[in-house]
């Protein structure tokens, strides 16, 4: 019985732990609740850990200050208003809202003053034990709509760079836990507002992104003053601080419950009105005063006039500019003053000074020609943008003004001569282009240049080509087209006095015939340290010209030794007879042509430096079987060694003379062919020859014997590839019945096939072709069987040259070389002396190991036996 009351105490224990778990909670937002009269109020109120249905009612009450509880309005029960407030409940300015089902919103559409008091939201139980909270109050404070923004009307216009100040003024009733806020923004044409900045509600200030650069750099101020004056200060006005200023002052209460977040209760905006700002290209004006006209060596005075609203404040940066009349080149600064007043770039030449507030004068002393032109006075505006940083408000260029620089212009006379004329190829030639009459030149200073036009017969246009130029500056400036010649030294061109220019050619040349000129330019100094130039005079033309002699060329060519048969020497001698050259060089090339007179093709060529090149028409593998000689002034042999069928044919040679100047070029002059010398022998085919050779007749037993097959060919020799060998090695040993006898022992045929017969198949053995005519032998360890006479057998093969088919040839056979193997005495002594000497240690060793075990068992069968002394021994005696 005590057992089932102890369970039945411990299910009591349980289910007041989770009745305990599972109390009832109503809540709604912590108070007080602070809203204006005349806006909307909601308050909601939620309900969970309840028991019962999911879909809970609720019921909302007043609870006035003496503590009566006035129904207000409720979820499930029409008739629950207090007659007080249902015609409000009617009208639909009280009325609740079901958010969910543990949820709902007590709306009050205009509050009024009267509605200040505590409200309390109540659900009716549906728990099966009551436990927890059903309702829960919070207060809601009604204050009166107070808060006013007084219009200020703004400067409507400000010039860019001025300040621009900007009034509003915001008062409310003063009432706990409320704050206010200021915010300035700007309406640009038809956009958006763009916050500026906000005061408030915290006491901090918060910066629109647009302008946080330039809050940060002090350019916006917030001007506080008592009496709700809330002001803003923009310093220096941007043309993009244009627009629409609206000033918006707004009344906020603190999240309920004590959170950080703010509740936005009233606002009021009002539009200070619109603010245009002029920029300052539009007030700035430059100009410069009106042309001038100077001579040389005067001093230039230019004067640049500003105009600007707020001139004064303006950090100004200042650049004069000059251009010439009718150029296309661009405009050239001739000083540049940066905002600090120091010189960024210019002349030292050239000064600047700001002789008023509104007015820079330019000063240029001691003007030349070359200081004409257009000049131009261009003026940068800056404004400070805060944190000493500066930006370029506006720019301006003057209208240009004419400067004109007059001078008397140099004269002089320009005459051309010539003081040394050719007669004949590679004569010099010199010319004189010579200075007179010289005026106005003072510090200028005169150039030269030379020209050349072709001697063209009739009304043809003929192009000039300059030669060469000495210019202002005395530098030699080669033409293009003569630029090898004068860099040779073959051309000179030189100032031999003050006014006197000189041109000389040690080799005058067939081309150089013509037309020849000199143009003189007078250069006077600039400003910029250069040199203008003044006037130009070009000379009459002289004419350099001579008869020139056509030059002759013969070439004879005779046999000096005949090629009878193939595989002898062609020699033959050319002969050259030249006129009308000086000083001449000679090329000679080789030509050959077949019986037929085709296939023509160059063989051989020495240049007129004595360089001998073979040609494509000789394979390169016969470069030993050609050669071309000198073998005076003007004779030149030619050799062919081993002529061959391919060689039958006609041989000439082709000279042609080179003319050479100083500076070691060859010019070609004439060329000239000889007569033809043929080649013509009889075919009678290729001799062949063997031998055999070998640099060890003997060996030692185990070594490797070497023997060669050397072939030979007389008479024409066909080209490699067309002459091929069946190659065989025999063995005539000693005893030949007993090794086969006579039989090939190794061979090779003409594909390259190697083969190894009958013969002494004991004997090991190789065959390999070294070169084109040899084949070696080698026998490899060498024993005494392989001892005694070898000899090759070589049947050539090779090809016809008129039928292209292959023939065989009769077989060759050389000399026997004799093989021999050379004893060794001591390796043949030293085993068996080393056998000796080994048996003889170990019969040693084997006498005095049995000498010991005789003495050993001797004495141990005599143990009484003791051994006497030599005195004993002598007292016996």
């Amino acid at each position: 019985m005590e057992k089932e009351n102890g369970v039945f105490s411990l299910f009591i224990l349980f289910l007041g732990l989770a009745t305990l778990c599972e109390s009832r909670v109503v809540s709604v937002p912590a108070g007080p609740l602070v809203r204006v009269e005349g806006q909307s109020v909601s308050i909601r109120c939620n309900v969970s850990d309840y028991q019962g249905p999911r879909d809970q009612e609720f019921e909302w009450a007043l609870i006035l200050d003496n503590g009566a509880e006035v129904q207000l309005i409720s979820t499930f029960d029409p008739s629950y208003p207090d007659p007080s407030v249902k015609d409000r409940i009617n009208s639909g300015g009280i009325s609740i809202k079901k958010l969910s089902d543990a949820s709902v919103e007590l709306i009050i559409s205009k509050v009024r003053a009267s509605d200040s008091t505590t409200y309390r939201c109540s659900t009716p139980s549906t728990d099966s034990v009551m436990s927890g909270n059903y309702n829960a109050d919070v207060e809601l404070r009604v204050i009166g709509d107070t808060l006013r923004v007084i219009p200020s009307i703004p400067q409507p216009a400000v010039s860019e760079g001025e300040p621009l100040e900007l009034q509003c003024n915001a008062s409310r009733a003063y009432t706990a836990h409320t704050f206010l806020s200021i915010t300035w923004s700007i309406r640009k044409d038809t956009n958006s507002l763009e916050n500026i900045l906000t005061f408030g509600p915290d006491s901090g200030v918060k910066v629109g992104q647009s302008f946080a650069q330039r809050y940060a750099d002090g350019g916006l101020l917030l001007d506080l003053r008592e009496g709700g004056f809330y002001g803003l200060v923009v310093k220096g006005a941007k043309p993009s601080d244009q627009g629409a200023y609206i000033c918006t002052a707004r009344e906020w209460t603190r999240q309920p419950g004590g959170g950080k977040g703010w509740h936005k209760i009233l606002e009021r905006s009002e539009e200070m009105g619109k603010v245009t700002v002029t920029p300052l290209a539009q007030s700035l004006v430059v100009s410069v005063e009106k042309n001038v006209t100077l001579s040389v060596e005067d001093t230039l005075n230019l004067t640049c006039i500003l105009a600007a609203r707020g001139l004064l404040s303006l950090d100004l940066e200042l650049t004069w500019l000059v251009s010439a009349v009718n150029s296309s080149a661009g405009q050239r600064v001739l000083i540049h003053v940066g905002r600090d007043g120091q010189v960024l770039s210019g002349s030292e030449l050239v000064g600047t000074s700001r002789v008023k507030p509104d007015a820079f004068r330019l000063i240029l002393p001691k003007v030349q020609r070359s200081d004409s032109g257009l000049y131009f006075c261009q003026v940068k505006a800056w404004l400070p943008q805060g944190s000493g940083r500066w930006y370029q408000a506006a720019e301006k260029t003057s209208d240009p003004v004419q400067v004109l620089v007059t001078q008397l212009d140099p004269e002089f006379k320009v005459t051309l001569t010539a003081s040394l004329t050719p007669q004949f190829t590679s004569d010099p030639t010199e010319l004189l282009c010579q200075v007179t009459d010289l005026l106005n030149l003072r510090d200028g200073r005169l150039s030269v240049s030379w020209t050349y036009t072709m001697n063209i017969p009739g009304d043809v246009a003929s192009s000039i080509s300059t030669i060469a130029s000495i210019n202002e500056h005395g530098v030699l400036v080669p033409g293009e087209k003569y630029r090898q010649r004068l860099d040779r030294g073959d051309i000179a061109v030189t100032r031999s006095e003050q006014n006197t220019f000189r041109l000389r050619m040690l080799r005058t040349r067939d081309e150089d015939m013509g037309f020849y000129s000199c143009s003189v330019t007078a250069w006077t100094p600039s400003r910029q340290a250069g040199w203008d130039k003044a006037k130009e005079i070009k000379s009459d033309p002289v004419t350099v010209q001579w008869k020139p002699k056509t030059p002759v060329l013969s070439v004879v060519a005779h046999r000096v030794r005949e090629a009878s048969t193939g595989g002898s020497t062609f020699e033959m001698s050319c002969r050259v007879t030249g006129q009308n050259l000086q000083n001449p060089g000679y090329s000679v090339l080789i030509r050959f042509e077949d019986a037929q007179g085709r296939n023509p093709r160059k063989i051989l060529s020495l240049n007129p430096d004595s360089v001998l090149q073979l040609e494509e028409g000789m394979a390169a593998s016969r470069t030993d079987s050609v050669a071309l000689e000198k073998m005076g002034q003007q004779e030149y042999r030619f050799r062919l060694y081993g002529a061959q069928v391919l060689d039958r044919g006609f041989y000439c040679c082709e000279v042609t003379a080179w003319t050479r100047d100083q500076s070691s070029d060859w010019s070609r002059a004439v060329s000239a062919e000889s007569n033809k010398i043929e080649i013509a022998f009889a075919d009678s085919g290729p001799v062949f020859n063997v031998s055999i050779h070998s640099d060890r007749h003997r060996v030692l037993h185990g070594d490797t014997a070497k023997m060669e097959c050397i072939l030979s060919i007389l008479g024409a020799t066909p080209n490699t590839d067309d002459v091929a060998f069946d190659v065989r090695w025999f063995q005539s040993p000693a005893r030949a019945v007993e090794n086969g006898g006579a039989v090939p022992l190794i061979s090779m045929d003409r594909w390259g096939v190697v083969k190894k017969n009958g013969g002494n198949e004991s004997t090991e053995c190789s065959l390999e072709r070294t070169d084109r005519n040899t084949f070696v032998l080698s026998v490899h360890r060498t024993q005494d069987r392989d001892v005694g006479e070898y000899y090759c057998t070589a049947k050539p093969w090779y090809i016809l040259p008129d039928a292209g088919t292959w023939r065989d040839g009769p077989e060759l056979t050389s000399t026997p070389v004799i093989l021999s193997i050379k004893l060794a005495l001591w390796d043949s002594l030293k085993m068996p002396v080393l056998y000796g000497v080994v048996a003889a240690l170990a019969i040693g060793a084997l006498s005095i190991l049995l000498g010991l075990l005789v003495a050993n068992c001797c004495l141990s069968r005599n143990p009484m036996h003791t051994p006497r002394s030599k005195l004993m021994d002598l007292e016996i005696d």
